[in-house]
């Protein structure tokens, strides 16, 4: 048998022995990466701005792994430098970066206030930039590592109402592909998982709304929304060995809905 191929089994999709960082780990989509994670043998390190820890805790802790909190402000770049310290200090290394905070603020074009627009811009785009390198020079070290970036069904098209968050995430995928371009060279892949609409708690409302939520559901083929475990499996390949000759790309878990018009 040919070598390449025997050597290959379902252990590349294994995350035994690595760190994973996941930024807003501690609520939402985050909780769903941080959970996979776990659950394919990975500690966790979360950095997050509200309080909230106790379901992730239990969550990773039921897989028999670690997890490690540190709360404050992404846009802060000495909190960003006391994330990379403690997480090393605790843990030792960083396999892993998801950059999965985030913000949307939403409101008329013309009535859109400035300081909302750049409040967005910060947490969505630039922090990714920012912590990602400081990420990325610990990587260097360590001989590789994934850096995960967020974008969304929003990083390909657009909707009223949310101006900065389209820009953050069209920008993302830019993004994903300088750090894939920059890095390769240092076995550091990067790339992005782009949601689309999945069905949480955070848009309960939304999806209370019959237009609204016909109009979207309308528009995805698979004919549903999204569950928080349809986004697992595709954060374990990108963190994993399976997705080695993977960078600069874009997985969109959005049952269809950007191929669409």
């Amino acid at each position: 048998m040919n070598e390449e191929i025997a050597r290959f089994s379902m252990d590349y999709f294994r995350l035994d022995g690595k760190v994973a960082m996941v930024t807003g780990a501690n609520t939402g989509l985050g909780l769903a990466y941080a959970a996979a994670f776990a659950k394919a043998g990975a500690d966790v390190y979360i950095p997050h701005f509200t309080p909230e820890v106790d379901e992730v805790k239990q969550v990773v802790e039921a897989e028999g792994r670690k997890v490690a909190f540190l709360q404050g402000d992404l846009t802060d770049p000495d909190y960003m430098d006391q994330v990379v310290e403690d997480c090393l200090a605790k843990f030792g290394r960083i396999d892993v970066l998801v950059n999965n905070a985030g913000i949307s603020k939403f409101g008329k074009f013309e009535e859109y206030r400035d300081e909302d627009y750049r409040a967005c811009i910060e947490l969505d785009l630039n922090t990714s930039y920012f912590l990602g390198r400081r990420v990325a020079l610990v990587m260097m070290n360590q001989g590789g590592g994934k850096i995960i970036n967020i974008g969304s069904a929003l990083s390909f098209t657009a909707d009223k109402h949310c101006p900065p968050y389209t820009t953050a995430k069209h920008g993302i995928i830019g993004l994903t592909k300088v750090f894939a371009n920059e890095l390769g060279e240092h076995n550091i892949q990067c790339n992005a998982i782009c949601p689309g609409f999945l069905a949480t708690e955070v848009n309960r409302e939304l999806r209370a709304d019959p237009k609204f939520y016909n109009k979207v559901t309308d528009r995805i083929p698979a004919g549903r929304w999204g569950s928080l475990d349809d986004l697992m499996g595709a954060a374990i390949y990108l963190a994993s060995k399976a997705s080695d000759y993977v960078s600069g790309w874009t997985i969109n878990v959005d049952g269809g809905f950007t191929t669409t018009i």
